[in-house]
């Protein structure tokens, strides 16, 4: 049944164009823009852990909650690239075990990043030192995840059964 689904999708006019198109705008394209989206999410996201983990103690911790922005925009560039990805291969990736442990990946790393968020940043009053004590946890823990999710994102390449349906 969810075959006929996959197959239904990849004959629109989007899919087949995503998958076939000449056009510097389609597959490649999308695949840059998903990975500009990776570098903003998880290049901050990783700058903020490694801090709170002790690398560059002369740097403030609490300016970086700016990098925020930056991990949301491009968890929003992620989800639209990841969207008009899918649509090009769902088979693909929907028959992939690790598709799905990619995206659980990401829902715990942004989860912990989140926490983060709120433990470290959300109280001015911190010191230095209770914030990096606070989101010790969460940084190992979101660190972990993200190097999780991107590895698996890179293997879903490798590791697909089945290409269409």
């Amino acid at each position: 049944m969810f075959l006929s689904i996959f197959k239904a999708i990849e004959e629109t006019g989007l899919s087949i164009w995503i998958r076939e198109s000449d056009s510097v705008f389609s597959f490649w394209f999308i695949l840059s823009v998903h990975a500009i989206g990776m570098g903003l999410l998880v290049g901050a996201s990783v700058l903020i852990g490694l801090r709170i983990l002790g690398l560059a103690p002369d740097l403030p911790l609490a300016p970086l909650e700016r990098f925020y922005r930056f991990i949301w925009v491009g968890f929003w560039i992620q989800v639209v690239s990841g969207i008009l990805l899918l649509i090009g291969y769902p088979t693909k990736s929907l028959t992939n075990p690790l598709f799905y442990v990619k995206l659980t990946l990401i829902g715990l790393a942004m989860a912990s990043m989140q926490m983060l968020r709120n433990r470290v940043f959300a109280d001015s009053s911190l010191s230095e030192a209770a914030m990096v004590a606070k989101g010790r946890v969460f940084a190992v823990s979101s660190l972990i995840f993200w190097v999780g999710a991107v590895t698996a994102g890179r293997l879903l390449a490798y590791t697909y059964t089945v290409l269409t349906a």
